[in-house]
């Protein structure tokens, strides 16, 4: 169970200008002062990541279920491709007003608290969905979608904090990479089974039981998850892991205003560039994956399951290029260099995916698809370990809560936008479209001196100097 102790504001340091990187060798200012505190790391950290991972991965899985097999769903509940593009966009459009309040409840309540109420709503949506599996009752299937789509508000602002939390000074970008990996992997999956449980037959009546199954065994799966957090989750470990942490258990919740934490962020330059930059990458990576099915079928009729594999590809692919950058990280610390070498190698994997879909190959657009799938997902754990970089000692939560937020802004005007254009010109036209965004990205992410300053400053630095992060959050 977990600890019931006051909950942490994990990201609040006694010392609010030091960079998060020189924070966490933040020993040296101990040894000025007295002894340095106790500090332990668990083995059940890992089963807390994992756990989470896990249950990210059985929501992240139904955001994409009802698009990969777009064409399928419109046939059973009788509704156009546009409307089942929501059933994706819903997961978008929700988390954009709840995110600021759940960032609050996730400084003021803690991660069990939070971890609880994810698993509890994905849970409730996966049985709404069971009680949906007929032609008259979308409205009962939008309603499951959209409770699991509050739940994912929950889920996206927490891989950070978990990692901060309770992992070691050089294991948190692995730890919030491991996190991030559930969210993707959940995805592959829901880019896989769909097509494989619920195929394109012609009877309504076989269909429908075809669905069932497919959300009875969806329900299954969050019911145990859901079991597992209540057993298993913990708020935080008893001995912190770093002295960073130890120093931030001895600021009083009291101490800390969400509000004024939102208002410093929205004046750090380099920041709200990140934001914007991040919302693009992820915003064209989410309105590939809810027109994927569309996309394929244009060009290649009756390959649903292929169109699923494809998805599965992107996402896979991505999931290296997350471990992989999550672990350079690490060692490196070169924030700004490798977010700009992905961001240019996900511009020019878009554009070769572009330009190969209708060359009648499907081995060439598994390559393509893969290609752009290894640095546009890849590009994930860095947007959230950069912010936390430039934005220390702000609430991780909170940072992260705002990347994200761009992204679902971006991902909905890219997803209505891409399909109109895929509707009025053609997939060619409508994939351009999203290179030309990938390209203003790169260019803002190349050519700002701010978030080169603050990047550089941070590599530089290993021990705690005061003006780093006053200097990024000020001067800009």
């Amino acid at each position: 169970m977990g600890d019931e102790s006051k909950p942490v504001d994990g990201e609040v340091n006694a010392n609010k200008y030091f960079s998060k990187t020189a924070a966490t060798d933040a020993e040296v200012s101990f040894e000025h002062r007295s002894a340095p505190p106790e500090t332990r790391l668990y083995k059940k950290r890992w089963v807390i990541v994992l756990l989470f991972s896990s249950y990210s991965l059985c929501n992240s899985y139904q955001w994409i279920q009802y698009g990969i097999i777009n064409n399928i769903f419109m046939r059973f509940y009788g509704v156009d491709s546009f409307t089942i593009d929501w059933m994706s966009m819903i997961y978008m459009l929700t988390y954009i007003p709840l995110i600021f309040p759940v960032s609050w409840l996730l400084d003021k309540k803690g991660l069990r608290v939070i971890a609880l109420v994810a698993a509890a709503l994905n849970c409730t949506g996966t049985w709404i969905k069971v009680a949906s599996a007929r032609p008259d009752l979308f409205p009962v299937t939008f309603l499951g979608q959209f409770t699991c789509s509050v739940a994912q508000v929950f889920i996206l602002g927490m891989p950070s904090r978990i990692a901060s939390v309770g992992f070691g000074s050089e294991e948190v970008s692995t730890a919030c990479s491991i996190g991030v990996f559930g969210n993707q992997l959940g995805i592959a999956i829901g880019f896989l089974v769909p097509p494989i449980l619920v195929p394109n037959v012609d009877n309504l009546d076989e269909l429908a039981a075809h669905i069932r199954v497919m959300f009875y065994i969806t329900a299954g799966v969050a019911t145990f998850l859901f079991v597992l957090v209540v057993i298993v989750f913990q708020e935080r470990p008893e001995i912190p892991p770093t002295h960073a942490q130890a120093a931030a258990r001895q600021i009083s919740p009291e101490n800390y205003s969400y509000t004024a934490s939102i208002l410093r962020l929205l004046r750090n330059k380099a920041f709200i560039l990140l934001v914007i930059t991040y919302g693009l990458n992820v915003g064209c990576f989410y309105a590939v994956s809810t027109l994927l099915n569309r996309m394929i079928i244009e060009h290649y009729p009756g390959e649903e399951v292929n169109a699923g594999r494809i998805g599965l590809t992107i996402v896979i692919a991505g999931m290296v290029g997350s471990l992989i950058c999550g672990i350079w990280l690490d060692r490196s610390k070169t924030y700004k260099q490798t977010t700009l070498a992905v961001y240019v190698m996900s511009l020019v994997g878009l554009v070769l995916y572009a330009f190969t879909l209708d060359l009648g190959h499907l081995w060439v657009v598994f390559i393509t698809a893969g290609t752009l799938g290894f640095f546009m997902t890849g590009y994930l754990p860095l947007g959230f370990e950069f912010a936390v970089e430039l934005t220390y000692p702000e609430s991780e939560g909170t940072s992260s809560g705002l990347l994200n937020c761009s992204a679902q802004v971006f991902g909905i005007i890219f997803t209505i936008c891409q399909g109109k254009i895929m509707d009025s010109f053609n997939t060619l036209a409508g994939n351009l479209f999203l290179c030309a965004f990938l390209l203003i990205g790169t260019i803002i992410t190349g050519a700002d001196r701010s978030i080169l300053i603050c990047s550089s400053l941070i590599e530089e630095n290993d021990t705690p100097d005061v003006s780093i992060s006053c200097f990024c959050v000020v001067v800009f």
